[in-house]
């Protein structure tokens, strides 16, 4: 039984030692990169977010948005003016982990089952 009481405090102990962290306050606002690959090519979006808005840039394109904080580590990204319905849906993100500059994320996008993942990192 000793033994059975010391296998699992080892594991206990080993298992808090992957825990994911998550200082999401020092990425609420700033400016950050965010790099993905589609179709062989890198794309590259950088975007400014403050407390209520965010400004993206992305192939010459800038985008304005409001932000919605749920909780520290998960936010709504809504569209100002979108040109289209399909623009107009907002999107939900959530910080998964941080690390000294950067912090990975998944999002979706409103009405929508698809989950996409990245890392954004501070400028």
């Amino acid at each position: 039984m000793k033994n059975a009481s010391l296998l699992l405090f080892v594991i206990l102990l080993c298992s808090s030692c992957y825990e994911n962290k998550r200082d999401c306050q020092d990425f609420q606002e700033g400016t950050f990169i965010w790099e993905q690959e589609s179709g062989g090519k890198l794309l590259k979006t950088e975007f400014t977010r403050t407390k209520d808005l965010q400004i993206e840039r992305f192939e010459n394109k800038v985008d304005t948005s409001r932000i919605e904080w749920i909780n520290d580590c998960e936010w709504r990204v809504i569209p100002i003016d979108p040109e289209t319905n399909a623009e107009s849906r907002a999107y939900l993100f959530k910080i998964l982990s941080t690390d000294e500059n950067s912090y990975s994320f998944e999002f979706t996008q409103s009405g929508r089952d698809q989950i996409y993942k990245g890392t954004a990192t501070k400028k």
